[in-house]
């Protein structure tokens, strides 16, 4: 994987409100660490960040120029997002060196078709492995071609790049093939799909009658309780 240059710029503002002001600012607060230095906070542009990830992937490196003149090659450690904006809160980044070795997950993508009638179902979308930090692959590949229902795909099975190391369970399952349900099989599951549906519109119209009930004769509510000076 190619890296990407990115500038950035000390931060001196921590905190959430100083988070919060960095991120109006159109950049993403960080923080550099890593090889026994005391850990560097900086801020990315936010929209150049994004890119080279959405680009790159999760495991993109990047060659950062620190406006103060320091000059460093760096992993994405851990990506904080926001789930409703998408956008990032805060990016922990370690340093690393051409030639250093690091441990990273990297995506596994199942290729081929497998045999008819089957299913696939994903056990672990990730596979621990180690790899030159200038050479980590934005993904991993395992074929499912023509596989059978009953057959398991596991850590071992998955095409590793020259240079790249497992240190996963060989026998971790990445994907399962199962037979598809047949059309009987499916239309057997519609009857307790309803019934489960039925059962639970009576409850909540039940809670709602409940809660639409008036008080009962001789009760106070509330307001008729209320003493006037």
């Amino acid at each position: 994987m190619s890296e990407v240059k990115i500038s950035a710029e000390p931060r001196t503002e921590f905190g959430k409100g100083g988070a919060r002001r960095t991120r109006r600012a159109g950049k993403v607060p960080a923080v550099l660490y890593g090889h026994g230095e005391k850990p560097k906070h900086i801020a990315l542009p936010a929209r150049e960040f994004a890119a080279a990830i959405r680009k790159g992937g999760a495991n993109q490196l990047f060659a950062i120029e620190v406006s103060d003149g320091t000059q460093v090659l760096a992993l994405p450690k851990a990506i904080q997002r926001d789930p409703i904006k998408d956008t990032f809160e805060h990016i922990d980044l370690l340093l690393v060196r051409r030639g250093e070795k690091v441990t990273v997950e990297v995506p596994v993508q199942l290729t081929g078709d497998a045999a008819k009638d089957t299913l696939i179902v994903h056990d672990h979308d990730t596979l621990t492995v180690t790899a030159e930090a200038t050479n980590v692959p934005d993904h991993l590949e395992a074929s499912i071609e023509g596989l059978e229902a009953g057959t398991q795909v596991t850590a071992a099975d998955v095409e590793l790049p020259a240079g790249v190391e497992l240190v996963a369970d060989p026998e971790l399952s990445v994907a399962a093939v199962t037979a598809a349900p047949t059309a009987e099989q499916l239309e057997a599951t519609l009857p307790e799909t309803e019934v489960a549906a039925e059962e639970a519109e009576a409850v909540e119209g039940e809670a709602a009658e409940g809660a639409e009930t008036p008080a009962a004769e001789g009760e106070e509510t509330p307001a008729e309780g209320r003493t006037e000076a």
